[in-house]
């Protein structure tokens, strides 16, 4: 008992520890393993059925991936499969709760359904639109994000199916239009569990190719089953993230995809997608020719107005005799002249005159003719002042007692005299 004890001591306890002079027992692992996966959880997964073979009480299937070529056989109960409303048949897109088990003895690894549903219609609607309203949320189908389309463009980018209805309406339209567009085509899925990643690996060749001004993806319409490509979230993403402006052609009215609302410009089918991508030559000559007349007739119309105008500025008399301008001018030159000349004179002579009068009164008032008049100025001779000062002049009998002597100015020159005493001035 106490060598088993030993020898069960010397096995590594983890599987970094084993080692060629020290393994685990092939037992051990398979028993490491089966733990593990019994310890894994159930999960739902989506897929379709490509494989269904019913053996007694036990049912066998393959579940394929949506988008990838990705398959898994599973093992089922028929009782399980019997509770469906609607039998499942190949091709039937199914919704299954897998759990892995592993078989110690064989070591085998299985996957067992343990419940499975169909996916209907409802469902599929239901999924498009919580996606919808999700990439809204985040601005996706913004008309800010929406890229203008060129008017016309060098070379277009279309992703079609292939040799399909859609890709002869898209080439077959355009061309009628515009004779000389050109194409760049790829051709891919446009259904099933590659068309996604063949329309995504499309899309960017194209995004990156120098000449290609739009990009066109165009399908012919289809189920609603056919056309969950188009509402792929990595393909929606993907053609938001494109520098090039893409066009949505899907022809399905109803139940139209996601790709219609993250595209820079929906066509309700691929014939439409064609006549709004590029312009019709008859309708461009059309207009060419159009503009052309209404610039001819504007042209014509503007040299007749402006002929017209020169033709009324001539017939004036004033350019027709230019001369009578500048004699016009040279008559009222001359009689501003005179005005100017008999203004000046006659403001000299009425100066003249004042002068002449102003002279007059000044000399009216002078001391000199008050003297001619009679009158004398009596000064007294010395005013017992310092010399070079004024004389008083004598205004008062007291200013001149008896004896004083006296200077008298007259008209003619001045005289001394001595005063003989005052006397009280005579009544009248």
């Amino acid at each position: 008992m106490s060598e088993d004890v030993a020898a069960a001591t010397t096995v590594p306890g983890t599987a970094a520890e084993t080692s060629p002079e020290n393994p685990w027992p092939l037992q051990l692992l398979s028993q490491k393993l089966k733990m593990h996966i019994d310890r894994a959880p159930s999960a739902w997964v989506e897929g379709q059925v490509i494989e269904l073979n019913r053996r007694g009480t036990n049912a066998y299937l393959t579940l394929r991936d949506i988008d990838a070529e990705i398959s898994l056989p599973a093992s089922v109960w028929t009782k399980v499969l019997d509770r469906q409303d609607i039998p499942l048949e190949r091709g039937s897109r199914v919704v299954a709760l897998l759990k892995a088990e592993f078989w110690l003895k064989t070591g085998r690894l299985s996957m067992s359904v343990k419940d499975i549903r169909p996916v209907g219609l409802g469902d599929l609607l239901a999924r498009i639109e919580r996606l919808r309203h999700a990439l809204a949320a985040e601005g996706l189908f913004s008309d800010t994000r929406k890229k203008p389309l060129p008017l016309l463009p060098h070379r277009i980018g279309l992703i079609t199916g292939r040799d399909s209805d859609a890709k002869k309406d898209v080439l077959r339209n355009a061309a009628l239009r515009w004779p000389a567009v050109e194409f760049e085509v790829r051709e891919v899925a446009v259904q099933g569990n590659t068309a996604v990643a063949q329309i995504i690996a499309a899309l960017r060749e194209l995004d990156a190719h120098p000449e290609v001004d739009v990009i066109v993806i165009a399908r012919g319409g289809g189920a609603l089953e056919d056309l969950l490509p188009f509402s792929n979230e990595e393909l929606i993403r993907a053609v938001s993230g494109a520098s090039t402006p893409v066009v949505s052609a899907i022809g399905h009215e109803a139940d139209r995809p996601i790709l219609d609302d993250v595209a820079d410009l929906r066509a309700s089918t691929p014939t439409d997608a064609a006549k709004r991508i590029v312009p019709d030559v008859v309708e461009e000559l059309a207009r060419v020719r159009q503009a052309r007349d209404q610039l001819r007739r504007g042209a014509t119309r503007l040299v007749e107005r402006e002929t017209d105008r020169l033709a009324s500025l001539r017939s004036r008399p004033v350019l027709a005799s230019p001369e009578v301008m500048v004699s016009i001018r040279h008559d009222d030159i001359e009689r501003l002249k005179g005005r100017s000349q008999s203004a000046v004179t006659t403001a000299v002579v009425r100066a003249a005159d004042q002068l002449v009068h102003l002279k007059a009164q000044v000399r009216a008032l002078s001391p000199q003719k008050t003297l001619d008049r009679g009158y004398a100025v009596v000064q007294l001779a010395d005013g017992g002042q310092e010399p070079g000062t004024r004389r008083d002049v004598v205004r008062h009998p007291d200013q001149a007692p008896s004896g004083t002597p006296l200077t008298v100015r007259v008209a003619g020159g001045r005289f001394t005299a001595e005063s003989t005493g005052g006397q009280e001035p005579a009544e009248d």
